[in-house]
């Protein structure tokens, strides 16, 4: 599929829940202190290597659900739609509460939605949001429902929890810490957005369409479960980057962007340099990326949505602003969006 375009596909609403505990990069390095004199790493150097100052967490006994169902009522109290009017639920987190049950499950019971209301995960990395929004959006654009809404949340603190146990054990080699750097980056939160339609919410802002690629060759260059992941972090940004430029071509081609033509980009991030790197590629001005790397980490899929919120809080978004949301997912895969605002 080059391209997904849409004429009725309206952002009713949109939620964002900050987890509540913070949790520094000095911190992190200070309880990691064997490991890095070890390895001979000085201190600050994960801030130096991502940007990154602190990231938040969920306490312990929040689930995966939770975290969600509360995003996802702050997005319905937005757009003022009662939750019986949701048609399709689409859970995107990476993170999950179980194998099975679903955690849209979950998330339909907690937040009461009705019975005929669809609900399933979708997981596809960093991406699982936008890849939410594109199928609820084709959904509504098809005339098959009137609302539909996309949860997303991250619960970061298992994996960094036995990240920095395991690298602290005597036994792991050192060449460990170069390979679960990435994993140190996580950082947790929630989002949520109700799909619309556009007749009926005429001064919301268009999901114009988006466009995807995928380059999984490389398949193998980011691999996690539920308390590690390791990834080849020199070659994810290389090959990030040239999977981003392709899909930028296609955007330009078949959306009509152009570098001078976006007013704001919400990207998934993973550090400073990254982000620095992607906007350098795409010729995009990094002033308009709205960065949130260095208080809130990777949120992987939430990162975007929770963009977007803050640049609608901090009223950045003016009526007829272009909103680029892009992402690259383990996989490797790549999505570029537009909102019209």
């Amino acid at each position: 599929m080059d391209v997904v375009k849409f004429e009725q596909v309206a952002l009713v609403g949109l939620g964002r829940v900050d987890a509540p505990q913070v949790m520094r990069s000095k911190t992190i390095e200070d309880r990691l202190r064997p490991a890095m004199s070890r390895a001979g790493y000085s201190k600050g150097l994960l801030y130096q290597l991502t940007g990154i100052a602190e990231r938040r967490l969920w306490p312990e006994d929040v689930l995966v659900s939770d975290a969600a169902a509360q995003a996802g009522e702050v997005a319905l109290q937005k757009a003022g739609i009662h939750p019986s009017k949701i048609g399709v639920l689409i859970n995107t987190s990476v993170c999950k509460d179980f194998i099975e049950p679903s955690v849209a499950s979950r998330v339909h019971r907690l937040l009461g939605l009705s019975p005929r209301c669809l609900n399933f995960d979708v997981a596809n990395a960093c991406l699982g949001f936008l890849n939410g929004v594109q199928i609820v959006g084709d959904m509504i654009e098809r005339g098959l429902l009137d609302y539909g809404l996309v949860v997303n949340a991250e619960h970061s603190r298992e994996v960094l929890e036995a990240t920095i146990d395991r690298l602290n054990r005597p036994d792991v080699p050192v060449d460990e810490m170069r390979k679960q750097l990435a994993t140190l980056t996580l950082g947790s939160g929630a989002a949520a957005a109700v799909l619309g339609r556009r007749s009926a919410h005429p001064d919301a802002p268009q999901i114009k369409g988006a466009v995807t690629r995928a380059a999984t060759e490389h398949n193998d260059l980011c691999r996690g479960q539920r308390d590690w992941m390791e990834t080849d972090a020199a070659q994810l940004l290389v090959q990030g980057l040239a999977i981003a430029e392709t899909t930028f071509e296609a955007a330009r081609r078949l959306l009509g962007w152009t570098p001078d033509n976006i007013d704001h980009v919400a990207a998934h991030q993973v550090s400073a340099v990254h982000t620095a790197r992607v906007a350098e590629r795409l010729g995009v001005g990094l002033d308009t990326f709205c960065k949130i790397f260095r208080d809130y980490g990777n949120v992987g899929p939430a990162s975007i949505p929770i963009a977007v919120s803050l640049l609608d809080e901090r009223s950045a978004l003016k009526r007829g602003d272009r909103l680029a949301l892009m992402g690259i997912g383990s996989g490797l895969n790549c999505s570029m969006m537009e909102i019209q605002w």
